[in-house]
């Protein structure tokens, strides 16, 4: 496999699928990661592509327990002291510097929640065109040789529609955003294949940056252009959440203005976030996360 690798995406459905074919897990609310145990050490890839090993320096150090050439996809999240998953945590360590990161590794340890293997040591190699059972065996056989107290883990996963739907109705409060249902018979493909589908308690979307109110080093609110067509300004960003995004915005001279008449500063270039967002026009809008 190539750095970086391509991950498959869940697709939004209103409701699980049905029949014999398909295996259910918990949608866990943290950072998606690639963990890739090379010969050498252990390297961190986020969903985008970047190398973020240096922010979670604790889940690197786990994964030197697994095997040379492995590569597994998985979530970095990390719990609160009454154990609920924290995603504001997850998105605090993820924008930290690598002295502040070491900190809150200490203070708050990240586990990786591993939902699917990509790669074996030789002579298996590539993995991912085998069907979805056949990962789900490989990773459970993988997290089985690790130690006791390991960080790294294989997500809780079922075959019974039932069970799924009972983790969705009572499991939110503990930090499970949701469900994914993985057709049992496919192969891991990049993008959203069809063959993952998820159904979440806020589902979000997808928007492109168009502007910002505040500055660009310290943006407050982002002016984001959703899929109908409108732009509307966020709701205020989170401190990590400004800090994260501020690279990423190179700002136009002029000022332009929603169709509500709230100005903003323009931005050039495609930068993409997930944003929760009503469907009505005065609907709030809150970023989740960069892409």
């Amino acid at each position: 496999m190539d750095w970086p690798a391509s991950v498959a995406l869940a697709q939004p459905v209103p409701e699980l699928p049905t029949g014999t074919d398909w295996s259910y897990e918990v949608k866990l609310d943290g950072h998606r990661m690639i963990m890739w145990r090379t010969g050498d050490g252990v390297r961190l890839q986020a969903r985008s592509g970047r190398d973020v090993t240096v922010a979670w320096g604790d889940l690197a150090l786990a994964g030197h327990h697994l095997p040379a050439g492995t590569v597994l996809d998985g979530e970095a999240v990390i719990t609160t002291e009454d154990g609920r998953i924290s995603f504001e945590a997850a998105q605090a360590r993820a924008a930290s510097s690598p002295t502040h990161a070491h900190r809150l590794a200490a203070q708050r340890p990240a586990h990786y929640i591993a939902f699917d293997a990509l790669q074996l040591p030789s002579p298996n190699g590539d993995i991912r065109a085998r069907p979805y059972a056949a990962r789900r065996a490989a990773l459970l056989n993988l997290v089985a040789c690790l130690p006791a107290n390991t960080p790294v883990q294989a997500v809780s996963a079922t075959t019974d529609r039932d069970t799924a739907l009972t983790w969705y109705t009572t499991l939110h409060s503990q930090g499970i955003e949701g469900i994914v249902a993985k057709r049992t018979t496919s192969p891991y493909r990049a993008g959203r294949a069809g063959a993952w589908l998820k159904i979440r308690h806020a589902d979000t979307v997808e928007a492109t940056v168009a502007g910002f109110t505040g500055t660009a080093r310290q943006p407050r609110a982002l002016a984001v252009r959703l899929p109908d067509g409108r732009i509307a300004l966020s709701q205020r960003l989170t401190t990590a959440l400004s800090t994260r995004i501020a690279p990423h915005l190179v700002p136009q001279p002029e000022r332009a203005y929603t169709q509500d008449g709230d100005a903003y500063t323009p931005v050039s270039g495609e930068v993409i976030v997930e944003v929760v967002a009503g469907t009505t026009r005065h609907a709030v809008v809150t970023v989740v996360r960069p892409r």
